[in-house]
C-alpha cells in the first residue's frame, strides 16, 4: 500500500460524492490486500467510512450536499473523498460522531443482525462469542447482555478479559492459558450453549460444534483464522440435530428499508448509550500500513480507524 495523488471524483447519475471524516479498518480490507477476496488493480482499499456529502449526482433523491452520511461496503474509503451508491448512504443522527458511525457501520450491523436475526436471542439463553473484545465481540457482547442472555466469551489476553466484562460477558476464557471447550463445558454443566457467534473459523470451529446444546445453532460470520473445512452433514445429526449457518452482512442488509432500519437502531442504541463503542487510537491516513500490521497482530482492543 501507498498513499497516492488522485483526483476528487465526479459523482455518477446515481451517486454522491463524500469527504471522508473517518474510515474503518477491517479483517476483509487484509483480505483484499492479500488477494484471498479478488478485486481488480490498482484499487484504493477501504470499505466503511462516515462524512459530508459535497457532490450528488442528477438521480440522487436520498442525500443532498451538506448531509452527515455513512457506508459499508463500498470500495475506495481509504481517501479524502469517495463517490458511493447513494442507496448505500444512512443518515448519521445529531447524537452520533463521524468517528462512532464509521466504527459501527460494519461490525455494528453485523452484531445486530447476529443477535436478531441470524439467531434472535430470548433471556435465559447461554451464548459463546469468540473474540470477545474484538471489533464485532464487544458489540455482540453488549447486544446479547442487554437481550437477557448469558453471555461467555472467549479472548487472548487477561486485558482483553476485563473489556469483555465491563462490555457484559458473564465470563471470559483466556484461551491462551485454559481450553476453551474444557471451560465452556464446566461453565454450562456439561449442558453446552444455546448459540455460538463464530468470526474466528478454523481454529475454533470444530470445537464450537463440540459446545452446543441438542437442536443447538453455529453462526459462523467470518474466519479471521481461516476457511472451516468441509464439513459432512451427517456430523451436525451426530453431534445433537445441530443448525449452522454462514452469514454475511450484506444479506441481513439486501434491500434500503432494511439497511435504513438496522443503521437506524444501531446508532439509536449508542445515542442512547445502551451501545459503547471502544475505539482504538486514531491513525493518519498516511499510516494505513501500520493499522494493517496492527490489526493483523491483534495489538488492539475495539475498532480501528483511519482519519483523512
Amino acid at each position: 500500500m501507498e498513499l497516492a495523488e488522485l483526483p476528487v471524483p465526479h459523482p455518477k447519475a446515481n451517486e454522491a460524492v463524500v469527504k471522508v471524516s473517518a474510515a474503518g479498518v477491517n479483517s476483509i480490507d487484509i483480505n483484499i490486500r492479500e488477494g484471498q477476496v479478488k478485486a481488480p488493480l490498482p484499487l484504493v482499499l477501504g470499505q466503511e467510512g462516515a462524512g459530508v456529502v459535497t457532490a450528488v449526482g442528477a438521480e440522487v433523491k436520498s442525500a443532498k450536499v451538506g448531509d452527515r452520511v455513512a457506508w459499508s461496503g463500498v470500495l475506495g474509503s481509504y481517501s479524502e473523498y469517495v463517490a458511493a451508491p447513494a442507496e448505500a448512504l444512512v443518515p448519521v443522527p445529531p447524537g452520533v460522531t463521524d468517528q462512532q458511525a464509521a466504527a459501527a457501520m460494519l461490525q455494528g450491523l453485523t452484531a445486530h443482525y447476529l443477535c436478531y436475526d441470524a439467531h434472535p436471542l430470548k433471556p435465559g439463553q447461554t451464548v459463546l462469542a469468540h473474540a470477545a473484545a474484538g471489533g464485532v465481540g464487544l458489540l455482540l457482547v453488549q447486544m446479547a447482555h442487554n437481550l437477557g442472555a448469558r453471555v461467555i466469551g472467549t479472548v487472548s489476553t487477561e486485558e482483553k478479559a476485563k473489556l469483555a466484562r465491563q462490555a457484559g460477558a458473564d465470563e471470559a476464557i483466556v484461551y491462551a492459558q485454559m481450553d476453551f471447550e474444557t471451560e465452556t463445558r464446566r461453565l454450562t454443566g456439561g449442558k453446552g450453549v444455546d448459540v455460538v457467534f463464530d468470526g474466528v473459523g478454523k481454529a475454533t470451529f470444530a470445537r464450537s460444534l463440540n459446545l452446543l446444546r441438542p437442536r443447538g445453532m453455529l453462526v459462523l460470520y467470518g474466519a479471521s483464522s481461516g476457511p472451516v473445512p468441509p464439513v459432512d452433514p451427517a456430523t451436525l445429526s451426530d453431534k445433537g440435530s445441530l443448525y449452522m449457518a454462514r452469514t454475511t452482512l450484506a444479506h441481513f442488509t439486501a434491500t434500503r428499508e432494511e439497511l435504513l432500519a438496522r443503521s437506524g437502531a444501531v446508532f439509536g442504541m449508542i445515542a442512547s448509550g445502551k451501545l459503547k463503542l471502544r475505539i482504538a487510537p486514531m491513525y493518519p491516513l498516511a499510516a494505513a500500513q501500520q493499522a494493517h500490521r496492527d490489526l493483523e497482530e491483534r495489538k488492539n482492543a475495539g475498532k480501528l480507524l483511519l482519519i483523512p
